[in-house]
């Protein structure tokens, strides 16, 4: 399956957000570099996302931030979307929950990796289970009540117990629960828009796909 293997700091800093990267990659950056627009002039060269823009290019903009957060392609991002108008509700706050209750991102959010990319890697190689049953397909969509768990050869593994701790002092995610003693988490309902990253303007990518 096709991935981007790219500088993922530049797409960072691209679009004007952390994209979830790693504590370490962070770290490794100076916090006001990954701030600025990439380029040798940066917001002055007119190319930054904070330096004067169309509506297009802020849609655009938008778009690209959900892209990059959850790691998937263009043509993957628009079934998304596609999927997204013909349900009931709000298009963008579906489009959220679509992209929310994706299985990497959920083992992502339970905390048994650090990164989505790292999620997505886990997911791969078979090291997650699915109401008892392995599933590799990162892009596999979990429903409510939904139980996600570790399968044994991956609870072992130190970057799990290492990124467990990182989640430990984050917020809890209101829409899991967590059982850390048996390295499993359960999905209790949809994510909430409130319970979403309220910096993502889900309004621009509905604005631009649209058109």
């Amino acid at each position: 399956m096709a991935r981007y293997l790219g500088p993922r700091m530049k797409r960072a800093r691209r679009v004007g957000t952390d994209l979830s990267l790693s504590i370490k990659a962070l770290a490794d950056k100076s916090p006001k570099r990954h701030q600025r627009p990439p380029g040798q002039h940066g917001a002055a060269a007119g190319r930054g996302p904070r330096s004067k823009s169309s509506d297009y290019r802020l849609q655009l903009l938008e778009k690209q931030k959900l892209r990059y957060t959850y790691g998937i392609l263009e043509r993957q991002f628009r079934r998304y979307y596609s999927e997204a108008s013909k349900r009931r509700g709000a298009t963008g706050v579906t489009l959220l929950q679509l992209l929310e209750t994706r299985l990497d991102n959920v083992v992502y959010r339970l905390g048994f990796a650090s990164t989505r990319a790292e999620a997505r890697q886990l997911v791969s190689h078979r090291g997650v289970s699915v109401n008892g049953r392995t599933v590799n397909l990162p892009s596999y969509g979990c429903r409510s009540g939904d139980v996600v768990a570790l399968r044994d050869k991956s609870r072992a593994q130190q970057r799990v117990r290492d990124a467990l701790e990182q989640a430990s002092a984050r917020e809890p995610v209101p829409w899991l629960t967590l059982d850390t003693a048996r390295f499993e988490g359960r999905i209790l309902d949809l994510p909430k828009r409130e319970d979403l990253d309220p910096q993502i303007n889900e309004n621009l990518v509905v604005e631009l796909y649209s058109k």
